[in-house]
């Protein structure tokens, strides 16, 4: 079964990691509103552009959503490109 990237980005958090996608992780966790079921980019990208005060730069995003196909790729055999 296919996860959400939330449900991905939510394997990334870390207390001892202080990193860019490891605090990305943390303050989506702190988001009630971000949108835990979407696993399109766009729809994310936009929420995020909006709402995503906490990301340094959209970059973080971009680059946890390419490790989020990668391990849909080649986790599930739902993967999409």
């Amino acid at each position: 079964m296919r996860q959400s990237f939330y449900q991905f980005l939510m394997t990334l958090r870390n207390p001892n990691d202080h990193g860019e996608i490891a605090n990305f992780a943390q303050n989506a966790f702190l988001d009630q509103a971000f949108p835990k079921q979407e696993d399109d980019f766009e729809a994310l990208s936009n929420y995020l552009e909006l709402n995503g005060n906490y990301l340094p730069s959209m970059s973080v995003f971009d680059d946890t959503y390419a490790m989020y196909q990668a391990h849909e790729h080649v986790g599930g055999k739902h993967g999409q490109n």
